[in-house]
């Protein structure tokens, strides 16, 4: 052991003295190799799921002549082998870092074959060892690698971890129990911090790594002969200083973690972020608050919300759709449930981001609706603005609100429960209002009186309350604009209550005489009350100077007059005469007229 510790410090100065000469020639990128996830596949997918590592073996030795053969770095050729190892100098790919990687877990499978085959034949215990030093060479040749300035934090912890175990494994087949929970203890110290520090669907793989190690651990202790022993080598460890480099090598991880969107921390819980889709949303939201600051108008700030709002459409589908796809897999049945249930979360926190986006757009469009609606009112508005648009706009947001308390992760949070529903109430004073309004424009005094009062209702709620989740305090200033609704509220209820007392269905038919209709002046229309502003001003309309010319009728006031002194002759006298001549008096007259009436006689032609 001593003279495999004297070589390997020799070729690790050689190796040093070397990347000092050719440190310029290095490449410039950082490599990470997440090694625990690529060794745990490979393993799954080639033999290990059943203990054939004799086919793991196989693999591993096809494996590593392909990687060779790509990054054209043979040992030799056909006729001639000649030694190349990967060196600092040659590191120009992170592709490079298999090499070692493949050997160790090659010498390692052979020998895990051979402590199945040692069961009948103990004389293959020596080639087990040796196998296992093998093993143990080329994970501290990794691990030399790794630790360079080439690698970023997590892959020097994964290669630390990684030589640990690999040393205490073969420490544990040697029987040097304090050796070897050292060394265990040391990787599992990293891998519980490597758990920490990775979003949840990489922890489960460390966790179980974790798990692992206890059995040998404690077989460890026990064989040692003290049940403190294991706390005492790790108090030991840490007082080298081991945990100052191990803490800032997991601080580098997530600050890396978090600089990549490979994950999103919301309510204290962080998700891991792997849709593409929902990593160009995120980092669009990360630059809204710039993007609204440099917009110059509402139009500007509503092309913002319409562009980001697509995109959380667009990530939300994207994450539904991989959703779909893992509940249909019936594979590793714990990672998947443990998948979905982060997903989920993060399903749920993009939904919660598209909401508060939709009620942010939509206040932008209530401050231009507001300011149409004012210019409607007093007639110099461009475009009529009706106050059933400021319902629908105020609908929408409480919908939405609706929608956040039922929202899972929000429902069992108290803070932001009692949050949505005092928002919820603030929208809802407003949305009557407005819908109060929209009734008085139909003449329904009724409707528009309980409208009003029940905004009233709710403004009384809502009043005088604070927002306490720092999410939901950018909305301090709707809630503080109550004061002003209020007023509002209470003008339109009284004039609501009067108009409803009178019992008038159009006041504006009833007043119709009130108002000037013509444009004549004051000397026409003597006999007529109207209430005409004219004629307070400067230019009052009394009487229109000069008066226009009429036509005058002829009147025959001569011929009139003379009429009265004309005294006309009497006419009795004809009269008599004519009655006479038809023989009114005569006795048979009246018989003989009657029969010749009746037969038509003597008539008159």
């Amino acid at each position: 052991m001593d003279s495999q510790n004297n070589a390997e410090t020799n070729n690790r100065e050689v190796n040093s003295s070397q990347s000092k000469d050719g440190a310029a020639k290095g490449p410039e990128s950082i490599y990470t190799l997440p090694l625990l996830k690529v060794v745990k596949e490979a393993q799954q997918q080639h033999g290990l799921r059943h203990g054939d590592y004799q086919r793991y073996r196989t693999y591993c030795s096809s494996r590593l002549q392909r990687v060779r053969k790509v990054l054209h770095f043979p040992q030799g050729d056909k006729k001639h082998y000649k030694k190349r190892e990967v060196n600092l100098d040659n590191l120009k790919d992170e592709k490079f870092l298999f090499l070692p990687l493949i050997q160790s877990e090659r010498a390692w499978g052979y020998a895990m074959q051979l402590k199945q085959e040692s069961n009948t034949e103990p004389r293959k215990k020596f080639h087990l060892v040796s196998r296992l030093r093998k093993a143990v060479t080329h994970t501290q040749h990794l691990e030399y690698l790794c630790q360079s300035h080439l690698c970023d934090a997590r892959t020097k912890l994964e290669a630390q971890a990684y030589s640990a175990w690999m040393q205490g494994t073969l420490h544990f087949e040697l029987q040097e129990w304090k050796q070897a929970s050292e060394k265990l203890l040391l990787a599992q110290t990293i891998y519980e911090k490597l758990a920490s520090a990775l979003n949840e669907d990489e922890q489960i793989l460390y966790k179980q790594r974790v798990e692992e190690l206890n059995p040998n651990l404690r077989y460890c202790a026990y064989n040692i002969g003290d049940s403190t022993a294991q706390q005492d080598i790790l108090n030991i460890m840490r007082g080298k200083g081991g945990k100052s480099e191990l803490d800032m090598l997991i601080a580098q991880t997530r600050e890396k973690q978090a600089a990549s969107l490979l994950e999103v921390t919301w309510r204290d819980r962080t998700v891991p972020v792997r849709s593409e889709k929902v990593r160009v949303f995120l980092l669009a939201y990360q630059g809204l608050e710039l993007s609204l600051s440099k917009s110059n108008d509402s139009d500007a700030k509503l092309s913002v919300f319409e562009a980001i709002l697509l995109d959380s459409k667009e990530a939300i589908q994207s994450l539904k759709e991989e959703l779909a796809a893992s509940a249909q897999s019936k594979a590793k049945v714990d990672a998947v449930s443990t998948q979905l249930t982060s997903q989920q979360y993060l399903l749920s926190y993009l939904i919660y981001l598209r909401s508060t986006l939709t009620i942010d757009r939509n206040l932008v469009l209530i401050e231009v609706f507001k300011k149409n609606f004012s210019a409607t009112q007093s007639g110099d508005a461009k475009k009529v603005s009706k106050p059933q648009e400021g319902v629908k706009l105020y609908d929408t947001i409480v919908q939405l609100l609706e929608d956040l308390q039922k929202l899972q992760g929000l429902e069992q949070d108290k803070g932001s429960q009692n949050d949505l529903e005092l928002l919820n109430k603030v929208f809802k004073s407003f949305r009557c209002y407005y819908m109060a309004l929209t009734c008085q424009s139909t003449r329904q005094w009724a409707e528009a009186l309980a409208l009003y009062q029940r905004a009233e209702s709710y403004i009384n709620q809502a009043e005088g309350k604070k927002l306490t989740v720092n999410d939901f305090k950018k909305y301090t200033a709707v809630s503080q604009d109550l004061g002003n609704l209020r007023g509002l509220v209470s003008s339109g209820k009284c004039a609501a209550h009067a108009q409803n007392i009178l019992g008038v269905d159009d006041i504006n038919a009833a007043m119709s005489g009130l108002t000037v209709r013509s444009k004549k002046s004051l000397a026409l229309r003597l006999d007529e009350f109207v209430e005409d502003l004219s004629l307070t001003t400067a230019t009052p309309n009394v009487i229109k100077l000069p008066p226009s010319m009429a036509p005058v009728p002829c009147k025959p006031l001569f011929f009139d007059l003379a009429l009265n002194h004309v005294t006309l002759p009497s006419l009795a006298e004809n009269m008599e005469t004519r009655k006479a001549a038809s023989g009114a008096g005569t006795p048979g007259a009246g018989i003989t007229g009657f029969v010749k009436g009746l037969w038509g006689w003597g008539a008159k032609k």
